[in-house]
């Protein structure tokens, strides 16, 4: 099972696409470790430097339909690749979602106003996230500040992650 815990990337943005997370012009890399470099490389937010601002964050918050776009994986491997395995929003497209669990990682769907706490509380701080999957709790701390906050994961879902994403997953039943 992948680590779930980690420095947060706050990325404030709704409908980030598959081609902002890794450019179509990379999909003919042929390991999900040359798709490393190029995460996020050509999202447009202000002030926002993927070199820089994604080093050593392992965990993503950002705002709704997270994944639009076309239904690669290349996307999720490039996340993966980076050492990010969970990305937290108020939605996901539906097949990156599915990409996401199929590969093992997390895709947590929050409420809008719980996403938008977290923004307000913990943006611009140094925030880390410790995932409780057996309680289906985050822990978010910042500083002295540390909260919990529920999350659902259906069995299906849970039994993907636990296993490691699809092929191990169909590995053990089958």
């Amino acid at each position: 099972m992948k680590n779930f815990n980690g420095n947060v990337l706050f990325l404030d943005k709704s409908d980030i696409n598959t081609d902002e997370i890794i450019p179509a012009r990379y999909l003919n890399e042929n390991s999900k470790e040359a798709l490393k470099p190029y995460l996020f490389e050509d999202i447009q937010l202000d002030g926002f430097n993927p070199e820089t601002d994604s080093a050593a964050k392992h965990v993503i918050i950002t705002r709704s339909n997270f994944g639009c776009g076309s239904s690669r994986e290349h996307a999720p491997w490039a996340l993966e690749a980076n050492g990010i395995h969970m990305v937290i929003a108020e939605s996901f497209a539906r097949i990156f979602r599915q990409n996401m669990f199929n590969c093992g990682m997390l895709a947590v769907e929050l409420p809008a106003e719980t996403i938008e706490h977290l923004f307000t509380d913990y943006r611009g701080k140094d925030t880390c996230i410790r995932t409780d999957l057996k309680k289906n709790i985050l822990q978010i701390q910042a500083g002295e500040k540390i909260e919990d906050i529920a999350f659902s994961l259906s069995e299906f879902d849970r039994a993907l992650v636990e296993a490691g994403g699809w092929v191990e997953f169909a590995d053990s039943k089958y």
